[in-house]
């Protein structure tokens, strides 16, 4: 109805004075009419005295009176049942503001959640984030620690001074050759040798000349060794040759070219050094482990050593039969 503003938000004390004064109206319309005509009815056609002469008239005055008090009567009704429809109204919207009060909380409920949601969201992304680089760190360090064992394997398998191959190394891959050997027959030596006089080298001229000619040694083993071969620094001047798929006449040839070399090789400190050689081979020479085949050699050098030096000797022994 027109009462009721219709902007979503009335103004309740004026729609209040509105449906009081309908209510004043109704209550007039519906009752106090009706009691004014039922007093003129008593006054005017009840009460003796009055004048009958014209019941004419007295009929079509009742008749007015009736139609009056019955057209007030449906007007009060009238007033009465809008009165109804704003009450109703003023209920729906009351209920109306209640719901959308409700949704309102409702919403105000969800932005919070969805806040909360959000905010575990970035924490998450950001420990996905810490987890990530953590891992990538781990990666890397895993890797640096790969790289350093390979290079403490390196470095256990060198010769601090001279860069060669050490015993240990050189032990390893004669057992290896050895059953090579064992498997398909493939000749291998040994050519051990030791620098002659190099003893009076270091102690009349110092350890760090010493190092020098034992580095300039292992330049020339390494100049003149194929890349299969292993060469290694045995221990003090001695120095070890693994030569794979070498007979012992090649082995020969090998140790005596060697042997010319530091000959003539030109040290720094001046002095002309010789070497002596030792030579062992399979299947040339008796030996069923890799210790005898060594020691075939070791004993081939003190050999050499015993006939004047600078000189290359062979194992002298029947063809091995290795087990």
């Amino acid at each position: 109805m027109a009462d009721m503003p219709g902007d979503g938000s009335p103004d309740l004390a004026t729609a209040g004075r509105r449906l009081r004064v309908k209510v004043l109206l109704a209550l007039s319309l519906a009752s106090g009419v009706p009691v004014l005509v039922l007093a003129y009815v008593v006054r005017g056609l009840v009460i003796p005295g009055s004048d009958p002469a014209d019941p004419t008239v007295d009929l079509t005055i009742l008749r007015a009176v009736l139609l009056v008090t019955v057209a007030g009567v449906l007007a009060g009704a009238y007033i009465i049942w809008d009165i109804g429809g704003t009450v109703a109204r003023m209920a729906q919207l009351m209920a109306s503001e209640q719901v959308m009060g409700g949704l309102v909380r409702r919403n105000n409920e969800v932005g919070t959640l969805m806040g909360s949601f959000n905010k575990m969201l970035t924490t998450i992304e950001h420990q996905a984030a810490e987890i990530n680089s953590f891992a990538t760190r781990l990666d890397a360090a895993y890797k640096e620690l790969e790289s350093t064992n390979a290079r403490l394997k390196e470095t256990s398998f060198k010769d601090e001074v001279t860069g060669l191959y050490n015993r240990r190394f050189f032990s390893l891959r004669l057992e290896e050759e050895l059953s090579r050997y064992r498997r398909f027959n493939h000749p291998v030596s040994v050519v051990l040798l030791d620098l002659d006089g190099f003893k009076s080298v270091n102690d009349s001229l110092g350890h760090a000349v010493g190092d020098d000619t034992l580095r300039d040694m292992a330049q020339i083993l390494m100049k003149h060794s194929r890349g299969i071969n292993v060469v290694s620094r045995y221990g003090g001047d001695e120095f070890a040759v693994l030569l794979v798929e070498t007979s012992k006449a090649g082995a020969r040839l090998y140790a005596d070219r060697i042997r010319e070399v530091v000959a003539k090789y030109p040290f720094s400190h001046g002095k002309i050094l010789t070497a002596s050689f030792g030579v062992a081979s399979l299947p040339d020479d008796e030996a069923s482990t890799a210790e005898d085949l060594f020691r075939s050699a070791d004993e081939a050098l003190y050999a050499a050593k015993r006939a004047g030096k600078n000189q290359v000797a062979a194992a002298m022994g029947s063809p091995a039969k290795v087990l």
